[in-house]
């Protein structure tokens, strides 16, 4: 007798700060035959528990590498700078980098902003985590700036955050290996851009949450939205009233309205 095969699962990868429950309860709902395993990573980690086949499809950090991986960007997260409730910097609505010159920036080693040179003065040691990081913070060794969903992920009450308005910013997308692109992968693809089940491929792209912008090109308005649609309509009905595109051929019978009884 023959072992029967396994039933079919899919893998989703995610890295902190990305919140993938709405895509995962689609999934659930049109494809509840498909146990749909969660696999939480740290941002290093992600490209090897894809490569490695650890997860089918993962929410990572930009950059990937497009040699191995195909990606779709998916939005850019703010830059905030964490800091104790009071502060110096609470005292504005957001901040550059220059206000944080004098400060003592922590650079933890899972930093994922990516960093030419850090801003404001090193501190003694790089804190080991992003979490370790807002301890000190909380400590008052120094600031942090991270993504804001970072910032969120770690909240706490006394400490909050400012954006910083020309910090570098970190990119979110869905991605997967090339060489594995599967029907299942396919399937989630057009759950993440907002595809309904009989709708054709890259329709729509999905909503960026609070404090996320999506990616160029993602979120532009259809030719003729606003304003210019407006005008269009009212061209439009100066046409119905005795132009060429008249009422003639939309079928409207002319004469005087019927008194009503």
């Amino acid at each position: 007798m023959t072992d029967s095969p396994e039933p079919p699962s899919f893998r989703l990868a995610y890295v902190p700060g990305v919140t993938p429950a709405k895509w995962v309860r689609i999934w659930n709902e049109r494809l509840p035959d498909i146990p749909l395993e969660l696999v939480q990573v740290s941002a290093a980690e992600a490209s090897d528990v894809l490569r490695d086949g650890g997860a089918d499809v993962g929410f990572v950090r930009l950059p990937v590498d497009r040699t191995v991986f195909s990606a779709i960007p998916l939005y850019t997260e703010t830059t905030v700078v964490v800091v104790p409730k009071d502060h110096v910097v609470t005292a504005a609505e957001e901040v550059t980098l220059e206000d944080l010159a004098d400060e003592v920036v922590l650079h933890p080693l899972d930093d994922v902003i990516g960093w030419d040179r850090p801003p404001g003065e090193p501190a003694f040691e790089r804190p080991a985590s992003t979490a370790d990081a807002v301890e000190l913070v909380a400590a008052n060794i120094g600031v942090l700036v991270v993504p804001q969903s970072l910032a969120r992920l770690h909240h706490r009450r006394d400490l909050t955050y400012r954006p910083v308005t020309d910090a570098p910013e970190s990119g979110v997308a869905l991605s997967w290996r090339e060489d594995a692109t599967t029907d299942m992968v396919e399937d989630f693809i057009g759950i993440v851009r907002g595809r309904t089940v009989n709708s054709s491929r890259g329709r729509t792209q999905p909503e960026p949450e609070r404090g996320q912008r999506p990616e160029k090109g993602g979120g532009r308005k259809p030719a003729g939205a606003g304003k210019g649609a407006a005008r269009g309509s009212s061209g439009g009905a100066k046409g119905s009233r005795g132009g060429s595109g008249g009422s003639k051929g939309a079928g409207v019978r002319r004469g005087k309205p019927k008194r009503r009884g």
